[in-house]
């Protein structure tokens, strides 16, 4: 801001005096908002399927005889006696299939926001009086 003064004559009859005023504002608000973040998720599993388990028994028995006789002139007998036994087994074991599974996720973000505002001003104002006369003037813009 400025100020002239534009000086005072006393010692005379005729008063003059004048001043004169000019000067500019500005101001301004600026405002700011700013936030980031992130997530990270992570997930997993895991698992094995299938147990079969297996048993086989088998067992075979036989018995026979065979019997024979004549009585012609000459006597003829004959005997067979015969006996067949078996036995087998078998067992197994089998586990099979495994599984997983598994999953991550990542996400950041940003965000901001701005407000900027500006006031500009500017002025001047003038006043003038001229003594003697008694009328004072006035001039402003």
């Amino acid at each position: 801001m400025s100020d002239i003064d534009a000086g005072y004559d006393g010692g005379h009859e005729d008063v003059d005096y004048g001043h004169y005023q000019a000067g500019q504002e500005h101001d301004a608000l600026n405002q700011l908002h700013e936030a980031h973040g992130s997530e990270a998720d992570y997930n997993n599993q895991h698992a094995v399927y299938e147990n079969d388990h297996h048993a086989d028994t088998s067992t075979n028995y036989e018995h026979g005889t065979h019997v024979e006789f004549d009585q012609a002139p000459a006597v003829h007998y004959e005997a067979d006696d015969q006996t067949s036994y078996s036995h087998s087994g078998s067992e197994d074991d089998h586990v099979f299939a495994a599984e997983g599974s598994e999953h991550a996720h990542q996400a950041q973000f940003g965000e901001l926001d701005a407000l900027e505002k500006r006031f500009d001003a500017a002025f001047a104002e003038g006043t003038e009086f001229h003594g003697g006369a008694g009328h004072p003037g006035v001039a402003s813009s």
